[in-house]
């Protein structure tokens, strides 16, 4: 029997929530691009995209102020909603940073000593890794450079990573007034196993993209460097495997000779990002030949194991990191915020130690006995 008879609308709703208003072209900006996805055989599937999400901040390398929170969450929940979108990727501007985290001059300059401020970002701050776990798309991150700090928890919470090999990973907390909770601290130990976690948490340590992907935390490096028409490996890393001392060195920062020899050339070499983008444009196409709601259903599956403990948490992080503006938080935003008036970028970590240990008020004669001073 036809079911023509029964009334039909044929004109997609608008379920948006959010309009454009968040993203743009200027700096700092969040821009939203949609984009074909090339068949690896030629032509493209018309009337399919993936949606980008580029961090746009390169001259403080891709780090997000408030308004670019809201524009990832835009775009996220715009991807989400719109039926043409197979998958999400997120980047940042040029070749030095994917993102390296929250805004430290926005910290500095407004949230420190306004913990009831810096509460409220946070509630966008969790929004913004939420939008990621429970984006109805594949979230894939095309780590084109530094991804560090609240840069390297956006990137946990996608469900793919894709890396130049001149990229590094790693967490700045403790060294700069604040605790990995944004994310590392739930997701990293499913990534990388206890132990290393908790060191990549509390040493502020940068790894390599190659020790990265040894360690089984992202799915593909490639090489972004062409000299004399040919790809050349990051020179900063090893990348033979062999053992020194009884450990696997492979992934690891050179030194001496081999590591100024590698600087030198830096200096003058150049990027392409083909075969990073050919990589994820392979992993679009992929994508784009699977039954949407099966892969969907597969993903959200995988997602709720680091959502489960992100969940269980995230409410007092937000907290905690509002109660630390006062506090630590003061000191390791402006410590690194003065930077280039003082040529320091951390406190006088033992002067600050001392101060504790003898019951020194949290107050700003403590704050100017620990940060570096003008030159």
């Amino acid at each position: 029997m036809s079911l023509d008879w029964l009334p039909r609308e044929h004109e997609l709703k608008n379920h948006d929530l959010w309009g454009d208003e968040f993203f743009g072209t200027d700096t700092p900006s969040v821009m939203y691009e949609k984009r074909a996805i090339p068949n690896p055989k030629g032509g493209q599937a018309d009337g399919l995209y993936a949606a980008w999400i580029t961090l746009n901040n390169p001259a403080q390398f891709n780090s997000y102020t408030t308004k670019m929170v809201k524009g990832v969450i835009a775009g996220l929940f715009k991807a989400s909603v719109d039926h043409r979108v197979v998958a999400v990727v997120i980047t940042g501007v040029g070749d030095k940073a994917f993102c390296t985290g929250g805004n430290t001059k926005e910290y500095a300059e407004y949230y420190s000593k306004r913990p009831a401020e810096y509460g409220l970002y946070m509630d966008l701050f969790n929004a913004m890794i939420d939008a990621i776990l429970n984006c109805k798309k594949p979230v894939l991150a095309r780590v084109n450079g530094m991804r560090v700090a609240g840069g390297q928890e956006i990137g946990t919470a996608c469900d793919l990573s894709i890396a130049s090999d001149l990229a590094v990973f790693g967490q700045a907390g403790p060294r700069h007034g604040s605790a990995p909770v944004g994310g590392a601290t739930d997701f990293l130990p499913w990534m990388l196993g206890l132990e290393d976690a908790m060191w990549s948490c509390i040493s502020c340590e940068l790894w390599s993209a190659y020790k990265m992907k040894m360690k089984g935390m992202i799915s593909k490096v490639v090489p972004v460097i062409k000299h004399d028409g040919k790809w050349v490996r990051n020179p900063l890393i090893v990348t033979d495997k062999y053992v020194d001392d009884g450990e696997i060195v492979y992934g690891e920062f050179k030194t001496g000779a081999d590591a100024s020899a590698g600087r030198e050339f830096l200096k003058t070499a150049k990027t392409d990002f083909e075969l990073l983008d050919k990589a994820v444009n392979e992993i679009l196409w992929t994508f784009a030949n699977l039954f949407p709601n099966c892969l969907q259903m597969s993903v959200d599956s995988v997602r709720q194991k680091k959502k489960f403990f992100w969940d269980q948490s995230k409410g007092a992080y937000r907290h905690w990191l509002a109660a630390n503006m006062n506090a630590e938080a003061f000191i390791g935003f402006n410590a690194f915020n003065t930077r280039k008036q003082t040529g320091q970028d951390v406190a006088d970590f033992i002067k600050y130690r001392q101060m504790v240990a003898q019951g020194a008020e949290m107050d700003d004669e403590l704050f100017e006995a620990v940060l570096p001073k003008p030159k």
